[in-house]
């Protein structure tokens, strides 16, 4: 397996994030209240957020930001990531494409996630909140607010989404060994939760779900306030450490990608890798293609349509304006469990709009076998989401062939599969199943939508 690392000091850890808004020539639209359509304050936020967190939010004027000495203090515990090239995989292939990969599984949780909760917990720390709330998918956030939340000696409640709880119950122990509760979603420790249990009390639960019951038990505890893994314009602002010092590192390697390419849920992972490129296609036309690869079975960015919508099931978030399959979807129980989420970050989705944002959308299998064979060229077994990116990379690589073109390929390793062998047990054993939406079921999942923009 011959790979090549390309490694950066502590003194190249970014000291500042990017906030591409402030770059962006159309602006994101507004996020709306529900219930009069018009658009947020920044104080209306501060009942869900510390308001350090809030003014990241809606900052569109800035476009560095500075990352707090505590914080970057402690991205040194693993941060600068390696960049690699996968001389390995590019082999297998037989492909002329330089295929590199930025490798954020190093960080002691195992995922990209660490690079928001860190500063999360930090502002919230420093408002003086004592309690937090989140939910997690697959648990990777929920593994990552676990050790920020300890780091910082704030309580943490996980609304973990059924599923994920049941098919991945060490990550669920990796929360427990930082402290944190987990509970099981839907639960019956909230109204959101019991509704849902009542009406459907096999329902299985799903990240909107989730995010409903850490909302409401945000509000209702005195001195908490909830944190969020995906999605929100500060999560994306937080994670582009990764592409600002893959951008150093492709430097290193004396190439330039010609395309970057991440899993998408909703957002986090792609806008990390993404948003540091991407910032020279707006302001000097860079000729780049940026992919989303997505699961086919949860396609917001490839089927969805763009429209205000919920950021949870039950409606307590305000309108977001989004790729969605409607709050009400109910993804299937694929075991990218970080990618079943219905809806795209505002950021995103504007991009996607102005044709800056490309999306594929991966079957399972695909998923599963593209893992397979990057674990076997590059010795790294890696997580269900980012085996979206790897396969997409793959059929990239495989377009490079036939082309007879020497591309350049980045793309983000969010996240290693170590605690996901049930899932590659399941692959070997023949039970994985691809899922499709079909065009009725999209249909009913985004018909309730109100038609605002």
């Amino acid at each position: 397996m011959a790979t090549k690392k390309f490694l950066l000091q502590e003194k190249d850890i970014p000291t500042a994030w990017y906030n591409i808004v402030a770059d962006m020539k159309n602006k994101p639209l507004p996020a709306l209240n529900p219930g009069t359509k018009q658009p947020l304050n920044p104080e209306d936020w501060y009942p869900l957020f510390a308001e350090e967190l809030v003014a990241q939010e809606v900052n569109q004027k800035d476009p560095w930001i500075e990352i707090p000495e505590e914080v970057r203090d402690m991205y040194k515990v693993w941060r600068p990531t390696p960049l690699v090239r996968a001389f390995g995989l590019e082999k297998a292939l037989d492909t002329p494409a330089h295929i590199y990969f930025k490798n954020e599984s190093i960080s002691p949780v195992g995922s990209h996630k660490l690079n928001s909760s860190l500063p999360q917990a930090y502002y919230c720390k420093k408002q003086g909140i004592t309690n937090l709330t989140t939910e997690t998918g697959a648990g990777q956030w929920g593994a990552a607010m676990a050790y920020a939340a300890k780091a910082f000696g704030l309580e943490l409640a996980v609304y973990m989404v059924k599923i994920s709880y049941e098919q991945k119950p060490y990550r669920r122990s990796i929360m427990q060994t930082f402290g944190a509760q987990v509970i099981a979603s839907p639960s019956m420790s909230t109204k959101a939760g019991k509704k849902i249990l009542t009406d459907n009390p096999q329902y299985m639960g799903s990240l909107g779900t989730a995010i409903s019951e850490a909302i409401e038990l945000a509000i209702g505890t005195p001195n908490c306030k909830y944190v969020l893994g995906s999605v929100l314009n500060h999560v994306m602002l937080h994670q582009t450490v990764i592409g600002l010092e893959a951008e150093k590192q492709m430097e290193m390697a004396g190439e330039y990608p010609d395309i970057v390419i991440g899993c998408f849920g909703g957002g986090s992972n792609f806008s990390g890798i993404s948003y540091p490129f991407l910032r020279h296609k707006l302001l000097n036309g860079k000729d780049i293609r940026v992919i989303a690869a997505e699961p086919a079975s949860c396609p917001k960015l490839t089927r969805g349509v763009f429209q205000y919508d919920f950021g949870d099931e039950t409606g307590y978030t305000p309108f977001i304006p989004m790729y969605t399959l409607g709050h009400t979807f109910a993804p299937p129980h694929i075991h990218a469990g970080g990618l079943r989420y219905h809806g795209a970050g505002s950021i995103v989705s504007q991009l996607k709009r102005d044709n800056y944002v490309e999306a594929v959308d991966i079957e399972q299998l695909d998923a599963f076998k593209a893992a397979v064979l990057f674990a076997q060229t590059e010795g790294i077994i890696p997580a269900p989401e980012s085996s979206h990116a790897i396969a997409q990379t793959i059929n990239e690589a495989e377009q490079a062939k036939k082309e007879g073109k020497a591309k350049t390929i980045l793309f983000s390793l969010s996240g290693h599969g170590l605690i996901d062998m049930a899932a590659y047990d399941s692959y070997f054993a023949g039970d994985l199943l691809n899922y499709d939406l079909t065009d009725a079921d999209l249909a009913k999942s985004i018909a309730p939508l109100e038609n605002i923009v």
